[in-house]
C-alpha cells in the first residue's frame, strides 16, 4: 500500500485525507492518505522518507510551503515561480517540489474572470500561498494587486519578487473589487482581521482561502454587510485534484457526490 501525507502545523483543520482517500476508493488505488503535524526540524527527515520511498508523496500547508524548499532536490516551474511548494513527489529518484495552488486558485475564480478583469485586488497576508494568489490574479487579468501584511517587512520581501504589486499598512483599506484573506486568521473561532468593512463599496467580493470553518469571521462580517463571499473549498478541491493527477496520472472526478461528501463530513 502506498502512503501519502499532508504536513503542516497546525494540521487538524485539513480535510486533505478525506478527499484523497475518497478518490483512492473511486479509482481503486491501493493507497492511504493521512495528516502529520511536524516541527520545522522534522522537515529534512520527512523528505528523506520520500527519497527512500517510505512515503510516496505529500502535500504541504502552513507554515512550511517556503520552508520545505531547501530540502527538496528540484522545483517544478510553477513552484519556482511561486517560490512555494504544496505538492511533493519522487521522479527519477529526485524529490520534486511542485505547486498546484496557482491552478487551484485560478480555477476557483475562473468563472468570475470577465467580472474581475482589469479590477483591483487586496491580498491580506504575504505567507506561503500569497505568491500563488498573485500569479493566479495576473492570469485572471486583474490590473492592480495590493498587499497588506501584519509584518510589513514580509510584504516588502514579496514585492521584491513581484515588482508590480503595491503595499499598504495592515488595517488600511482602499477601493478594491476583490479582498482575499490569505492568512491563517480564521482557523480559530475567535480570530478576527482588523479591517474597516465600511470603507468598501457594495460590489466588493470577499474571498477567504480557509475552508474549515466553512464561514470565518472575515466572511461573516462581509456577508452581514451585503457583500458577496466565497470560502476556499473550491480552491482546495482544484489544487487537490492537480496533486492527485501529478501522483497518479489520473484526473479525478469533481462532482456533486464529492462536494456532498466533503461538506457533510
Amino acid at each position: 500500500m502506498k502512503n501519502y501525507f499532508v504536513i503542516g502545523n497546525p494540521i487538524e483543520h485539513s480535510i486533505s485525507p478525506e478527499i484523497h482517500n475518497f478518490w483512492f476508493k473511486e479509482n481503486n488505488i491501493n493507497a492511504h492518505y493521512n495528516k502529520k503535524s511536524l516541527e520545522e526540524d522534522d522537515l529534512e527527515n520527512f523528505i528523506k522518507k520520500i527519497k527512500d520511498k517510505e512515503i510516496n508523496g505529500a502535500n504541504v500547508t502552513i507554515p512550511f510551503k517556503e520552508k520545505i524548499i531547501p530540502f527538496v532536490e528540484k522545483l517544478s516551474d510553477a513552484a519556482r515561480e511561486a517560490n512555494s511548494v504544496n505538492t511533493i513527489y519522487l521522479s527519477e529518484d529526485n524529490v520534486i517540489g511542485h505547486n498546484t495552488d496557482i491552478e487551484g486558485f485560478y480555477l476557483s475564480l475562473k468563472q468570475e474572470s470577465r467580472i474581475l478583469k482589469n479590477k483591483t485586488a487586496l491580498i491580506l497576508g504575504s505567507g506561503g500561498v500569497a505568491p500563488a494568489i498573485i500569479i493566479g490574479l495576473k492570469k485572471l487579468g486583474l490590473k492592480r494587486i495590493v498587499i497588506s501584511n501584519r509584518t510589513k517587512e514580509r510584504a516588502i520581501k514579496l514585492k521584491d519578487r513581484f515588482r508590480f504589486v503595491e503595499i499598504i499598512d495592515w488595517g488600511e483599506t482602499l477601493k478594491a473589487d476583490l479582498v482575499i484573506n490569505s492568512t491563517s486568521l480564521g482557523l480559530k473561532e475567535n480570530d478576527n482581521i482588523n479591517l474597516n468593512f465600511k470603507e468598501f463599496e457594495s460590489g466588493c467580493f470577499f474571498y477567504d482561502i480557509i475552508y474549515k470553518p466553512k464561514e470565518t469571521n472575515f466572511l461573516k462580517r462581509a456577508k452581514s454587510r451585503g457583500f458577496r463571499t466565497q470560502n476556499g473549498l473550491s480552491m482546495f478541491i482544484f489544487q487537490a485534484a492537480k496533486a492527485f493527477q501529478t501522483w497518479h496520472q489520473i484526473e479525478p472526478v469533481i462532482n456533486k457526490n464529492l462536494i456532498d461528501f466533503l461538506t457533510n463530513d
